[in-house]
């Protein structure tokens, strides 16, 4: 039977009624303040930082120092959750509209995205724990990967988004902008 311990129903019933919410909210445009894109980023990497180290303190799992396999894995998972962020502030559509606003409508798939990450994440780490020791790899490192990758995800989003606003809002073209008169 699976745990179904407080630790793994309060997070499932956060996401359970918090994603509907947030879906319904992105359906329609909203407005872009490129001055305020660094708000998201400054509270998700100390909150990600302090997720990462309760992991590290988690007497359930073993605290072997992270070698080059572990620093590397870590950096894969940054460098993809990057990439993976710019392609979605790419996605997103930018609206300037006659007095100036800008307005944002993100694609859906980013959200998708990142459950995946945090499910995949809590399904790997069940499933490593037991096997990462005989297969030479630290468990610890390939979940906090998932961490860093949503990390990597929301700060290039948004520093894409933030160049592409600043672009637009000086007058250049650009690819993904619609003018709304």
């Amino acid at each position: 039977m699976p745990d179904m311990s407080p630790q793994v129903l309060i997070p499932l019933i956060v996401m359970a009624i918090v994603l509907p919410l947030v879906f319904l909210r992105n359906r329609r445009p909203r407005t872009l303040y490129p001055q305020r894109m660094w708000i998201m980023p400054a509270i998700i990497v100390p909150m990600m930082g302090l997720a990462l180290w309760g992991t590290s303190m988690d007497p359930r799992i073993p605290h072997v120092a992270f070698d080059g396999l572990a620093w590397a894995i870590l950096a894969v998972g940054l460098t993809l959750g990057g990439t993976f962020g710019w392609w979605r502030g790419k996605m997103t559509t930018i609206e300037k509209h006659a007095d100036g606003t800008l307005k944002a409508q993100a694609s859906p798939i980013g959200l998708i995205l990142i459950i995946a990450v945090m499910l995949g994440r809590r399904a790997l780490s069940s499933f490593l724990e037991p096997h990462a020791a005989e297969w030479g790899l630290n468990a610890l490192a390939i979940t906090d990967a998932f961490l860093l990758f949503v990390v990597g995800m929301i700060v290039m989003q948004r520093l894409e988004m933030f160049i592409r606003a600043r672009r637009i809002q000086s007058g250049a073209g650009d690819s993904h902008v619609e003018t709304v008169a």
